[in-house]
């Protein structure tokens, strides 16, 4: 019996999540990044989502921006003076991308825009498919992607590797079957 897709578009759902769910929510609140960067659709992807951080977890934001100069200088206003602040600008996958990031609380954040909807977005694909997967194989899998992250492994290589995919993890992961 399929579940019906969970919306990750929207933060409210780890209001009710996890107790660490539940912390990262408020943490978001009160950076108040959501709000500030409304405009550039904003979503919270990888780890804390799908219930499979560890805790050197940062929280990964995704945003879809056309202005880099100008996100770049909305970034560098609202979060330039936060711990171990950074932002560049550079090519990824061939396309114009900025990234920042920054300590808030006792969080790692990285902000990542490219000129795409955040929804079509690698990061998103990937969220997606990997929590149709930890629906699918259950509690044991979790445990093991988990224990897999532990040791040092990236998310893409930890699936890739429990899943048998050959090649570059995260494409493979974006091409598996469900």
């Amino acid at each position: 019996m399929n579940q019906p897709r969970q919306d990750f578009t929207d933060i409210e759902y780890l209001r009710n999540g996890s107790l660490r769910q539940q912390e990262v929510f408020r943490v978001l609140q009160s950076v108040n990044i959501f709000e500030d960067l409304r405009l550039y659709q904003p979503v919270l992807t990888g780890t804390f989502p799908i219930g499979i951080d560890i805790n050197s977890s940062d929280l990964d934001i995704i945003c879809s921006c056309g202005d880099h100069q100008q996100f770049s200088q909305q970034l560098q206003r609202l979060y330039g003076s936060f711990k171990d602040f950074s932002l560049k600008s550079k090519l990824w996958q061939g396309r114009p991308t900025t990234i920042a990031n920054f300590e808030y609380k006792t969080y790692a954040i990285e902000i990542f825009a490219q000129a795409v909807a955040t929804v079509e977005q690698n990061a998103y694909r990937h969220m997606i498919i990997e929590n149709q997967i930890l629906q699918r194989k259950g509690a044991d899998f979790r445990a093991e992607i988990i224990a897999l992250k532990k040791s040092g492994l990236k998310t893409e290589p930890a699936f890739a590797k429990l899943l048998g995919l050959k090649g570059d993890p995260y494409e493979a992961l974006l091409k598996f079957q469900i």
